[in-house]
């Protein structure tokens, strides 16, 4: 019978160096976060994170993006 060698076997990045995850950089950002300001939402998105942005307030900005974009073709 063949014995398994564990070193073989193992998953995972041991003993290697740590990769780092590059962030993707999102090209509407910028219009994203112009909207924001415009709807007074901005200083709560730098402090807090976009997560905390309610459902209503995440449509509202994603329309206006739709909108806006749609107007630059």
């Amino acid at each position: 019978m063949k014995e398994l060698d564990p070193k073989k076997n193992k998953k995972g990045n041991k003993g290697k160096t740590p990769r780092k995850r590059l962030k993707k950089i999102d090209p509407l950002e910028p219009l994203k976060l112009e909207i924001a300001a415009e709807l007074g939402l901005l200083e709560q998105v730098q402090t807090k994170g976009w997560h905390t942005l309610t459902a209503k307030d995440a449509g509202r900005i994603g329309g206006l993006m739709r909108q806006r974009r749609k107007q630059e073709e």
